[in-house]
This record gives structure tokens, C-alpha cells and sequence, in this order.
């Protein structure tokens, strides 16, 4: 596991580092992101120093979640986005935390995951990019 004297997160529970808290209770805060991809982006995070979130006990997790599902009604109520993007990360801060993003149809993270989807769920589609023709075009296009 990794060192939590070297964790913003943590330094942000024990109030050793600023942020602007949204939400608090026994187990989970919830707190504005700093680089944030849209107004009233989010980070819900675990108190306790805990990479992953599977690797959290079971209250833990249901606070983390609990909390997730009321800020994002509460987004919902005040940004009235589309819908309220959630996923979890850990990798370049391990600490558990879960983004809360409001998200609006066109925004980059629309573009990004309709790409991505479609990239799941049509490989025909990317097979028809290497097609001689496409191939030809895309060079035409391309060229100086």
C-alpha cells in the first residue's frame, strides 16, 4: 500500500491541506476538484487510505457510495446536466476516490466516451478505416 504521509487526500482529511468540502460524514468527504472538467465537478473520497475502491470494507464503500448518489441529485437539482458521470480511480493519487462529474451532451467528456463506445462496440467499423480507400483518402486529406 502507499505511504499516506505522502497523500493529499489524506492531508485534505486531517485538514492539513485546503479544499472546498461539499460533503462529510464519518467514513467519506466529498470535495470540489481542482482541475475541474466541468462547474461542480466532484471528488468523493474514502477517509481512510485505501487505494481501490473494492479494496474498501463494506460500510466504507456504502458511505462512499451513499454519498456519491446524493451529491449527484443534488447536481442534478442545481447544474442540471444530462447526467452526472461517476467512474473511480486510484492510479496517479492511490487513494480511493470517485469522480462526480456533471455532464452535458457535446461537453469533451461526451465526445470522449461516445467515441470510446463506439470504439467497443463497432472494431467493423475501425476495420473499414484500413480499407484501401479509406486509406487513399485519409492520405489525400492529410497531405501537405
Amino acid at each position: 500500500m502507499t505511504n499516506p504521509e505522502n497523500c493529499v487526500f489524506c492531508d485534505i482529511v486531517a485538514g492539513k491541506a485546503s479544499a472546498y468540502k461539499i460533503y462529510e460524514d464519518e467514513l467519506s468527504v466529498c470535495i470540489l476538484d481542482i482541475h475541474p472538467y466541468t462547474k461542480g465537478h466532484c471528488l468523493v473520497i474514502s477517509k481512510r487510505h485505501v487505494p481501490w475502491w473494492h479494496e474498501l470494507n463494506e460500510e466504507e464503500n456504502a458511505s462512499l457510495f451513499k454519498m456519491a448518489k446524493n451529491v449527484s441529485e443534488k447536481m442534478m437539482k442545481v447544474f442540471k446536466p444530462d447526467f452526472v458521470f461517476l467512474y473511480a480511480r486510484g492510479r496517479r493519487i492511490p487513494h480511493t476516490h470517485l469522480f462526480l462529474i456533471p455532464t452535458y451532451s457535446g461537453d469533451v467528456l461526451d465526445k470522449f466516451f461516445n467515441a470510446l463506445e463506439n470504439f467497443q462496440e463497432s472494431p467493423q467499423m475501425l476495420a473499414e478505416l484500413k480499407t484501401p480507400a479509406q486509406m487513399e483518402e485519409a492520405a489525400q486529406l492529410l497531405k501537405f
